[in-house]
């Protein structure tokens, strides 16, 4: 079912050529809805030695622990990074080339700084971003998106 939609203004009525199917936008709300449906991310995998990760949350048993604080989100979503690069050809938190972490607090950043320096201690630290979001699948307060590289 698709629906053609047109731009207002000056060219009233003229067609954008956007076509909006109504049936993926009922899935991509389901996806947004609670984390039985966090469907929206994935890892991209291949012939390249770089790897994809996005979307990890920190997630136990496909629980958010949205109730726990930032520390402690932070630090669930490096454990589940470290074990999906680990299931990806062994890789480690050494092989991660960069790393957006996404907060819903801004001034959580010194606590995920803390985090961030205490669990790559043992290797040069990868270039990181910090963003500020208005919110995160499953009430989360931290999400990665990380870029890892088979070196």
């Amino acid at each position: 079912m698709d629906q053609e939609t047109t731009e207002a203004g000056s060219d009233e009525g003229r067609n954008t050529g956007m076509n909006v199917d109504l049936e993926l936008s009922e899935e991509s709300k389901r996806q947004r809805e609670g984390t039985g449906n966090i469907g929206a991310f994935g890892k991209r995998t291949g012939s390249s030695d770089l790897r994809f990760f996005e979307g990890v949350l920190p997630e136990i048993g496909g629980e958010v622990l949205n109730d726990h604080s930032v520390e402690e989100q932070f630090s669930t979503a490096l454990d589940n990074l470290e074990s999906a690069l680990a299931d990806n050809r062994n890789l480690t938190l050494n092989d991660v080339m960069k790393l957006e972490i996404q907060v819903t607090d801004p001034s959580a950043a010194e606590a995920v700084d803390h985090v961030y320096e205490s669990r790559f201690d043992d290797v040069e630290l990868p270039p990181r971003t910090v963003v500020g979001v208005c919110s995160l699948p499953g009430g989360a307060d931290v999400q990665l998106d990380v870029i890892a590289a088979e070196e």
